[in-house]
């Protein structure tokens, strides 16, 4: 299960856990995360697509920031929500559960919180290493799971992503690719 250190009580979320994080938490915070960029990195042959037609989900990879939500956990019900985001996140193994320094971004002066963060594990079979955008887009358009089309997990994250005021091009670009070439396939 997922351990918290002394005085970690935030989790990181930069995907789904954004706009579907399956638990309550005590608040909900903008925060920026230095060292780790998030990107399509993952094959996904449960949530987002099946081993004969994986898809792709979001990672934490090495270098560059990443904007994201911040989500403080309750002290009441705590071990539930730890359990669960075990569950969700670690079934295969293909993230490590890190702890992080988040700076927070709303409006306030910055504060530095420590969290964890689901950083992908470079070492895992799941993991795609480098792969063009070309590929990422026909992996995305072909991705469907038991959570859903890849499709919708990619669109939802951008959706988010400018509810936030982020715009990240790469993300942006992708989407643009993967609503392009679903159209040729339709």
């Amino acid at each position: 299960m997922l351990e918290l250190a002394d005085g970690e009580d935030w989790i990181f979320g930069y995907g789904s856990l954004m706009w579907d994080p399956g638990f309550a938490a005590v608040e909900v915070r903008p925060a920026l995360l230095r060292g780790y960029h998030r990107r399509f990195c993952i094959y996904s042959h449960r949530y987002r697509g099946t081993p004969e037609q994986p898809g792709l989900v979001l990672g934490l990879d090495r270098g560059g920031s990443c904007r994201g939500i911040a989500f403080r956990l309750p002290r009441r019900g705590r071990r539930e929500v730890l359990e669960y985001l075990w569950e969700r996140e670690m079934n295969n193994r293909v993230y490590e559960p890190r702890p992080v320094p988040l700076t927070l971004l709303d409006g306030k002066a910055p504060a530095q919180i420590k969290a964890r963060a689901f950083v992908v594990n470079r070492d895992h079979r799941q993991y795609t290493g480098r792969i063009s955008i070309g590929r990422t887009a026909r992996l995305i358009v072909q991705g469907v799971g038991g959570r859903g089309r890849c499709r919708d997990y990619l669109a939802n994250t951008v959706r988010h992503l400018e509810e936030l005021g982020i715009v990240e091009g790469p993300l942006h670009e992708l989407l643009r690719r993967v609503d392009r070439l679903a159209g040729a396939a339709a």
